[in-house]
């Protein structure tokens, strides 16, 4: 088993810089406050693994829980204030070194540090003299009590002081669509998740065989990212033999592996804050049966002539369309549906089969942010932008209106990372075995 640098290559503070600059100049002036992700608690006194808040970590870099961001434009006191937890000995000894308002500012690159327990002293100073401010209520609801009773205070001092806060806005909408857009460093990132994940897949594809549990498998996977530097999965694998691949967000992968089954594979991994998100299907230590091939190719199909539709200035409704319109075609084929292909797409009779679209944004979040539509039309591709391809069939086994017994409980999926480049596109899963020969070479016996 060939091992990746197992040292990860954290972006440079000079990329956190930039992105801080760039988006204070969006602010008009106005400060913008952003609370750090709260400690979740999985049972009794039992935390979930920290993972901290994609918009907080995208412009501050700092990883630790109960802080809080601000960004002030022009403020005399500094641009850029991070609210932290004290350095404590005793705490350290049981969860790890804290960084501190000193860490705050020498490895962060804050102008200033405060502790988090005076956030009601000092953060006032901010919001007096503010007309608005830009705060995501929701994301930290202990920090939301703190700051609307701080909003409050300072909107009362309007009519005496002749200035306060007027309005409180939203600053997602600014920080997704930057996060829409990855730069250089983001993409080698990117490109890494997707080196990791794809050894993931190809691992499960060698070793994968009936008698196993599904859990194993996700087992196989878990270890592969992590002996290979990322942090874990980006989301819960989904681990799908025979009739669970037609549950679409099937996790509980607890089934025994059948013979002359299926396994629906979907699994990335988190590379320094960033996604991947692979989906094959393959046989289990044997050739694809007859209708297996059939379907598995009308899928295929469909994902290639999606992905080849992918450059800038079309749109994501194109990209899904394109899909739709070959998995359609080889639906016909197949006896799936019947009807003519513009018929069975405006009636959506394939929905019994694909009921979900294609893509989705890729990025710090598996499922990322980033607005789908402009203007009420669905948005064009730009250079810079990261989406999955993903077209599937599932064949219900309760389809008993299906002719051919043989494609029921079958389901298939297979998805890529595609980046948009300006001259078309990159596909950043390619490591990833999916052609009907391909896939047979590797799960050979």
């Amino acid at each position: 088993m060939t091992h990746f640098d197992l040292q990860p290559q954290r972006l440079a503070p000079t990329v956190f810089k930039h992105r801080r600059e760039r988006f204070l100049k969006t602010l008009d002036g106005a400060p913008a406050i952003l609370p750090s992700a709260p400690v979740a608690i999985r049972s009794n006194d039992v935390e979930f693994t920290y993972r901290q808040n994609s918009d907080f970590y995208y412009l501050t870099g700092f990883p630790e829980p109960e802080s809080l961001a601000v960004f002030a434009p022009g403020h005399p006191d500094g641009e850029f204030v991070l609210f932290v937890r004290p350095r404590d000995k005793e705490r350290e000894t049981w969860t790890g070194p804290r960084a501190g308002v000193e860490g705050a500012v020498a490895d962060y690159g804050a102008d200033r540090a405060c502790l988090s327990e005076e956030i009601e002293r000092i953060l006032p100073r901010y919001l007096e003299s503010a007309a608005q401010v830009h705060y995501p209520l929701g994301v930290n609801e202990r920090l939301d009590v703190t700051m609307l009773r701080l909003i409050r205070a300072a909107q009362s001092s309007r009519e005496r002081l002749g200035q306060g806060p007027r309005a409180l806005l939203d600053p997602r909408a600014i920080i997704h669509e930057m996060r829409l857009f990855k730069s250089e460093p983001e993409i080698d990132a990117m490109r890494q998740a997707a080196r990791i994940a794809a050894a993931a897949h190809c691992e499960a594809m060698r070793r994968a065989r009936h008698g196993m549990m599904e859990w194993e498998v996700e087992a196989l996977v878990n270890y592969v990212f992590r002996t290979r530097g990322a942090s874990g999965a980006s989301y819960p694998p989904i681990v799908a033999g025979g009739p669970n691949a037609t549950i679409l967000h099937y996790v509980t992968n607890d089934r025994r592996l059948g013979a002359g089954e299926l396994l629906l594979l979907d699994a990335g991994c988190e590379y320094d804050y960033y996604a991947s998100d692979i989906t094959r299907t393959f046989p289990l230590k044997a050739r694809f049966s007859s209708c297996q091939r059939e379907l598995y190719q009308i899928v295929l199909t469909a994902q290639l002539a999606a992905i080849d539709s992918v450059r800038p200035g079309i749109s994501l409704e194109e990209v899904h369309d394109t899909a739709v319109h070959a998995l359609v075609e080889g639906m016909r084929a197949a006896g799936l549906v019947s009807g003519s292909t513009e018929e069975i797409i405006t009636t959506a009779a394939y929905r019994r089969f694909y009921m979900h679209r294609t893509s989705h944004w890729l990025g710090m979040d598996v499922h990322d942010v980033g607005d789908y539509r402009r203007d009420g039309k669905s948005r064009q591709l730009e250079p810079g932008m990261v989406l999955t391809v993903e077209p599937g069939l599932y064949v219900s086994p309760a389809e008993e209106a299906v002719p051919a017994r043989e494609m029921r409980a079958t389901g298939i999926r297979i998805e890529d990372d595609i980046l948009v480049t300006a001259q078309g596109h990159e596909v950043l899963t390619a490591g990833v075995p999916k052609t009907v020969d391909e896939i047979e070479a590797l799960v050979a016996p």
